[in-house]
């Protein structure tokens, strides 16, 4: 068994005072940890707020995690944790008190988090309390793994109700409805998540229900949908496009769309009269849609005179050449909006639309991902070429919208103590270590207890 050599000062002797240091050095440490506990639990709290708000909508972002990943350098993943946990402490007051107070860490309250109700966080919070997060989480495994054996089991009754059915609504919207075995519903989620993936560049199997993803709809009297649930439309709409391609791919702008705009050809211009076009056998779409589905297209140019009869039929063609669609994805790399990462389907989007005499250059160019797009179009945000050649985007307010978060210092260690010691919070080397002292955990009794708080 090799022990460790103890330290020895200049002389060659060991250092007496080695003990003492590392013991103050340790206290420093543990009474540090729970200052960021407690500043964390702040944290969380203004996240919760923040979110409550979509105050995030205002920067055209997809999501409060994105405007975490955007603004505060958080990786998506930790950022999408961060906003779910945010969003269940209000409904744990014992867990939030306690985290509140440095006196657990948001590793161990990441995982309660995932199971705690009003009934069980006092009996889980006696768990954080006296063990470690390795503790925690071992507990709360094994009775997620317990609840789905149960679901899994009541599955088996609902086999025989499987169905799919879809109709048109009397607003033009296809609605559909279903109902799908275990094994249908995991493989149509799986490919749901990997057209999320490819949609919002995030990873893939992140949970789905942490964060508000659009922000507040235009017509204030119609109920606005779950924004997940308008993340998942967008998806089943990349699964159809995919297996209709044939294959699976990247489909840019180009290959999307073939644009038959059955309209008077001023509707397409920034200010021309008309209100919307009709988009052949689907219904009509706004004016502006047609100048964003346009932007980046295959076209054929159809003229038709008074009674509908074709003039002449010009030649498909692409709005962006391949050439310039080539250069310009390799110097944008992904969607050039201000705390987007999405590199795949993206659009070339027309600075100065080609129906207003834009050109189809590098310079009247930018790549955008399809909701930043949409918002450029339909959301009233705008993107201008600067006079460097720089391309700025602007809030639909007029305000520049900036192209990176602030850089400047917000804050250090020793303004979270000051902090904490001004809303009375007593923090001190022991405030944080949990109770254990090596014990072995009973996983049985430990469950059992979880169950009796059902």
């Amino acid at each position: 068994m090799k022990h460790p050599v103890p330290a020895v000062v200049p002389g060659g002797m060991p250092d007496p005072e080695r003990p003492l240091r590392l013991a103050r050095l340790e206290s420093k440490i543990t009474e540090l940890a729970a200052h960021i506990n407690a500043a964390t639990f702040q944290l969380l709290n203004l996240i919760c707020e923040y979110d409550e708000q979509e105050g995030w909508g205002q920067h055209g972002v997809a999501s409060c995690a994105h405007w975490l990943q955007w603004q505060c350098g958080t990786n998506i993943g930790a950022a999408r944790e961060k906003v779910r946990v945010a969003r269940a402490l209000p409904e744990l007051p014992k867990i939030s008190n306690s985290f509140s107070k440095g006196r657990i860490s948001y590793s161990k309250v990441r995982a309660m988090t995932r199971v705690a109700t009003p009934k069980n966080e006092e009996y889980l919070l006696n768990i954080a309390h006296h063990g470690t997060a390795a503790h925690v989480e071992k507990v709360v495994s094994n009775y997620r793994r317990g609840k789905r054996l149960e679901i899994l089991f009541e599955e088996n009754n609902r086999h025989a109700h499987r169905e799919l059915k879809w109709y048109m609504d009397g607003d033009g919207m296809w609605v559909f409805r279903g109902k799908f075995t275990a094994e249908q519903g995991a493989l149509i989620a799986r490919a749901l998540e990997g057209a999320m993936d490819e949609l919002f560049d995030e990873q893939r199997n992140e949970p789905s229900d942490v964060s508000a993803e659009t922000p507040q709809g235009v017509d204030p009297f119609e109920a606005k949908p779950h924004p997940i649930d308008t993340r998942r439309a967008d998806a089943l709409e990349r699964v159809a496009e995919t297996f209709l391609a044939g294959e699976k791919g990247e489909r840019s702008g180009g290959d999307r769309y073939m644009v038959n705009i059955h309209t008077e050809a001023e509707t397409l211009t920034a200010n021309g009269e008309g209100a919307e076009s009709e988009c052949a056998d689907f219904g009509k779409v706004s004016a502006e849609t047609s100048r964003r589905m346009a932007c980046d297209a295959s076209v054929v140019h159809w003229h038709e005179g008074k009674d509908s009869e074709p003039l002449d039929i010009g030649r498909k063609s692409r709005t962006i050449p391949p050439a310039i669609r080539r250069a310009l994805k390799r110097r944008d790399g992904g969607c050039r909006f201000p705390g987007c990462t999405c590199s795949k389907f993206v659009d070339a989007h027309h600075i100065r639309h080609w129906a207003d005499g834009g050109k189809t250059s590098m310079d009247n160019l930018v790549l955008l991902c399809r909701r930043h797009h949409r918002l450029v179009h339909e959301g009233g945000f705008d993107a201008q070429t600067l006079s460097n050649g720089e391309i700025r985007f602007i809030y639909p307010d007029g305000r520049p919208l900036p192209a990176s978060p602030d850089g400047r210092f917000r804050g250090n260690a020793e303004s979270i103590r000051v902090e904490n010691h001004n809303n009375g919070l007593e923090i001190n080397p022991e405030t944080l270590p949990p109770l254990w002292r090596g014990e072995i955990m009973d996983q049985d009794l430990a469950q059992l207890g979880m169950q009796s708080l059902e």
